[in-house]
């Protein structure tokens, strides 16, 4: 294994449960956020942003929000970004 390889993204998408789920508006569109992204930065730290579906049904614009900094969003992120890199590490090669 070659610790030149160059990996431009690292990312994973997680399902928000339905007690920590929100709503946000944007361009007068309210949305759920059932959906984090999280990305894997080159310094090894996360970023991440939400998504969902508009409260009035729909599919809607896939529009990205900001998290919200509460203790149990960063506990869901964090326990999936240990659990992608043990997925990750566990992989079975091409199927």
């Amino acid at each position: 294994m070659s610790s030149d390889l160059e990996v431009s993204a690292l990312a994973i998408n997680v399902v928000i449960p339905e007690a920590l789920r929100w709503t946000d508006t944007r361009r007068g569109e309210a949305f759920t956020l059932t959906t984090i992204n999280v990305r894997l930065l080159p310094d090894g730290h996360l970023a991440v942003k939400a998504y969902g579906r508009p409260v009035a049904g729909g599919r809607g614009a896939y529009v990205s929000f900001p998290v919200p900094d509460r203790p149990e969003l960063a506990a869901l992120v964090s326990d999936a970004a240990s659990r992608a890199g043990e997925l990750w590490a566990a992989h079975s090669g091409l199927g």
